[in-house]
This record gives structure tokens, sequence and C-alpha cells, in this order.
């Protein structure tokens, strides 16, 4: 979306600055002018607008507009913001600019159109080279991923110990970037080295399904080399999680069975999504680990603003994040950003008229836990896994933390917080021994 797609007005810097100081004035009357306002100017000419939040206040104006359909205002304020906003731009700049576009097809009904021509755009740019150096580098600079490949694989590790053959069904779209770890651990265990299948569920796009022969052959590589006896399949297909089976995956008797699921839980359907938890409880798992982005895109869904808010004050961190974590210049961050982009449009101007595995409606470890409670028990995490989690972070800038679960805490699992504030939960969860009767009672 480039600046001249919305309107051909001229750049106003003048007018832009004053704006944003009328809107901060009518939200703070008591504040005092700054000392100095003329030097205000646009951040197209190198220096930010005075108040370091004038994105979000631009963005709640105009979303607060849509919702009340004023026709004039929406019109004025996509505007202002067309003005100020810029891809290549600094934090704020990249948030109007990214918001911009969701607000705008929400006013003009054109969520669902731009959010196919992102989409396919996206397809058409990806390979699977540049696809896993972007992960990689990803985890490289920013724990975001690989806080919950961590606490995951500690905790599969701790439940599937003494066990002879695992079998690990991985439901996480992240080419498998979470198991050569897992693999070294297994070949350096004191017993005898245990058989390890491992199970890709590919319920996105056939970018994946395509280059999944490539990740199982190196995969297969890397376990040779760590002397692991492996084995690696594939489901594909699938039109919704729901359908995966027992069957469908070829659980053998012997298996100690450990269903992993990254970022997969939110691209279900709100209302399908207890269906799912139980088809994982029949699957009769040690355990199940569940990594989920802590934001509330479910009960928000149907209040515009309140929605808004939420998607805003989530991607507003991210967006930090990535600026603290990559090069202004960066490629990478760039087309993360993009990434973003068609979650944004997804949540805030799509609605209900996108299907399961495009879905991006998360749910905060709360919400999540109360679901899961119908059919498993929390499996918290050792200490071992707790100390690999901590160094880990070391590892990374300043800025990022673990949080532990507390007494009497309605979510169990653990969080990785960005400045104090929580964004990826990370928990891990063993079926109930008799979780039909308890579901009965």
């Amino acid at each position: 979306m480039e600046k001249s797609l919305f309107f051909s007005k001229p750049t106003n810097n003048f007018l832009v600055t004053n704006y944003v100081h009328h809107l901060i004035n009518m939200q703070n009357p008591n504040q005092q002018p700054h000392e100095n306002s003329s030097r205000s100017q646009s951040p197209e000419n190198g220096d930010p607008v005075s108040d370091a939040k004038w994105a979000s206040r631009l963005l709640r104006e105009c979303a607060t507009a849509i919702s009340e359909k004023d026709s004039t205002k929406i019109h004025h304020l996509l505007w202002m913001l067309n003005e100020l906003a810029s891809p290549y731009g600094d934090c704020n700049q990249k948030l109007a600019f990214y918001f911009l576009q969701a607000l705008f097809c929400k006013a003009t009904d054109t969520g669902l159109r731009c959010y196919k021509t992102l989409t396919s755009a996206a397809e058409k740019s990806k390979s699977f080279d540049s696809s896993r150096k972007l992960i990689l580098k990803f985890q490289e600079v920013s724990p975001w991923t690989t806080f919950g490949h961590v606490a995951s694989n500690g905790a599969i590790l701790e439940a599937l110990d003494g066990e002879s053959k695992l079998h690990i069904i991985d439901i996480s779209h992240t080419f498998c970037t979470q198991w050569p770890t897992l693999l070294e651990a297994l070949a350096t265990r004191n017993d005898e080295t245990p058989h390890l299948k491992l199970t890709v569920v590919v319920t996105e796009s056939t970018l994946v399904k395509s280059v999944m022969k490539e990740v199982a052959q190196r995969m297969e590589k890397f376990a040779r080399l760590m002397g692991v006896p492996f084995e690696f399949n594939v489901i594909s297909g699938l039109n919704h999680l729901k359908e995966l089976t027992k069957d469908s995956l070829n659980i053998k008797e012997e298996e100690a069975v450990a269903v992993n699921c990254i970022g997969a839980l939110r691209k279900v359907e709100v209302e399908e999504r207890g269906d799912v938890i139980r088809m994982l409880q029949s699957l009769n798992p040690k355990i199940v680990t569940i990594v989920e982005h802590e934001a509330d895109f479910s009960s928000t869904r149907n209040d515009f603003v309140k929605c808004f808010e939420e998607c805003l004050r989530f991607y507003t961190l991210y967006f930090e994040m990535l600026d603290e974590s990559f090069p202004i210049t960066s490629n990478e961050r760039l087309v993360i950003e993009r990434e973003c982009s068609k979650s944004i449009v997804k949540v805030l101007a799509c609605g209900d008229q996108i299907g399961e595995g495009d879905g991006e409606t998360r749910e905060r470890g709360n919400q999540w836990s109360e679901r899961l409670r119908e059919w498993f028990s929390p499996f918290p995490l050792n200490d071992d896994a707790v100390d690999d989690v901590k160094s880990l972070l070391k590892r990374y800038k300043a800025g990022w933390s673990l949080v532990l679960p507390q007494e009497n805490q309605e979510s169990p699992g653990i969080y990785l917080t960005w400045r104090d504030e929580p964004v990826v939960w990370t928990s891990a969860w063993k079926p109930w021994e008799k979780s039909m009767e308890r579901h009965d009672q």
C-alpha cells in the first residue's frame, strides 16, 4: 500500500503536527504546552512529532470514528495518517502505516479483498530458503519463538524420559527448527538412545507442503549425524485440524506420544477449539505442549473498538521488539512486518469471512487454560527446563524476562515478557487419567 492509495492531497507538515497537538490537548486539557512546540515536525523530515505516541492517538481516534460511522472525521483522520505513515520509518510511522491499511479496509469494507491480495503477494515472494533463513535470523536476534521451543522441549524430554519409542506430533509450521536441539539431547541420554518418530501436521499453504520433502531430508541427515534412530512423516491435505485422527497418525501401541502445538490452536475457529482439544486428548498423549501469543482477539471480536485497542496494544509491543532486535534498514524486519499486516487486516477488517487455517483469533493463557482443563491437567516445567529458558534469555539484549506461574494463578504456564509486558505463553499438559468420567461429572 503506497501513500497515493488514499488521497492525492499534498503534504502539509504544519497542518499534520497541529492536528496531532489538537488531539493531545483534547485528551489532556490540563497539560502544559511544550516549551518549543515549533520544533515538532513530521517524521518525514527527521524529527518526530513531540508526542511519543502520536500514531496510537491518531489511530484510536480513527477507530472510534469508524465505530461511530462519522464519515467526515474518518476521511480527515485517514488523510492525516496517510501523510505521516511510512513502512520505512520509525516505529510510530510503521504502526501508522500498517494500521492505516486495516482501518481503510474496515471503513471501505474491502478487508477480504485486501487480505487475499496481501496473501498472494507474500506467497509469490516466498521460497524455502528465504523462509528458513528468515526464521533462523529471527531466532538469532529475538527469543520470541525460541522461548517456546526450549520450554516445550524441556517438558517433552521430561515426560518421555525412559521411553524407548517416541512419537512427536508437531503442529507448528516452523520448518522443524525446534527439533535439532531435542535430537542432541536424546543423543546424549545416559540410557539407550530411543527411536524417534516425528510426524508433522501441515494445514497451511501449498508452499509449506511443497518444502516438507527438503525439511525431511535435512532432519534425517541431522538425526544420522546424532546417531538417533529416526522416522519422519507428514500429514497434509486437512481442511480442518479437527479432521486429524489417531488412525491417520499411525500411532503404535508401544509409542509414547507427545503433541507439540506452537501457534496452531489460534488458527482453529473459536467455536471449534473445544472439539480440537478433545481430539488431542483422544490421541492418549503423555504430554501436550501449547505455545501461544498473549493477546485476546476472541472475547473482543464483536466490539470493534475493544478489538482494535487489544490489537494495537499487542502489535505496538511486537513492532517495538522488532525495532530493538533488527537494524532499521533490515530487509528481514520489513518482511516480518509485512506478514503482520496480513494479521492486522484479518483481525480488524475481515470479521468471520476467512476460514480455518488463516485465522488469527488469539486468546490469552488463562483463556486457553480454561479450555484445556476440561481434558488435561497442568504439567509443570521442572527446574532443568526453567534453567534452560533462563540461560536462553541471557543470550539476547536486555528487556526480556521469564515469569513463572504463581500459586492459585488461572494460567499454569510460563510467560515471556518484553519490557515487563507478557507477550508469549508456554505451557504443558497431560490428560486426566479418567478424562471421560471427569468430563461427564
